[in-house]
């Protein structure tokens, strides 16, 4: 049976969420659509020396500075390599009194499901040495589960500190 909701013109959807999903680490996972701001290619990401490993580099987004994570190597894996399916997905986070844009480099996206309430669970708990706050719940999709990330903890807050320093700065861009 599928877990999906599927509604008609006469149903009201209730306790309904819309995920994105994606390729990462040869695994899918998936966010909110709420959460996702924009879909982009990968052009060029630019190095920064002494970002720890998982940061891919920066992107010139419209001249603001948008770091860019290399979400397979953020969750513990290989790092990602760049195909012609590999993308750029960016979200807003929440980061003090402020939000700030951050790119996921992921594999490939694949869909949007509908996804109900009833077909979630929480994250498993694994004690307490082992990390689950990015996990905002495990969703069931046929007789699969899918991690569905929680944006705002797929960085910790010492990350975010890491990043703040670029948050501000501009690309200059071929006008300037």
């Amino acid at each position: 049976m599928n877990q999906l909701t599927k509604t008609d013109s006469n149903q009201v959807k209730t306790d309904v969420a819309q995920f994105l999903t994606f390729q990462a680490a040869d695994e899918t996972f998936a966010i909110e659509i709420l959460d996702v701001k924009e879909i982009i290619e990968i052009e060029s990401i630019t190095r920064v020396p002494m970002m720890p490993a998982f940061i891919a580099g920066i992107i010139n987004l419209r001249g603001r500075v948008v770091p860019v994570v290399d979400l397979s190597k953020r969750l513990g894996r290989h790092s990602s390599e760049v195909t012609k399916k590999s993308c750029i997905v960016l979200v807003e986070i929440d980061h003090e009194d402020d939000s700030q844009t951050i790119g996921m480099m992921v594999d490939e996206v694949n869909e949007i499901l509908e996804i109900d309430e009833s077909h979630t669970q929480p994250a498993p708990d694994f004690g307490t040495d082992l990390r689950t706050d990015f996990i905002r719940a495990m969703g069931r999709v046929d007789e699969k589960f899918m991690i569905l990330l929680d944006v705002n903890h797929v960085l910790s807050i010492e990350d975010m500190n890491a990043l703040s320093t670029l948050k501000n700065e501009k690309v200059a861009t071929p006008e300037e």
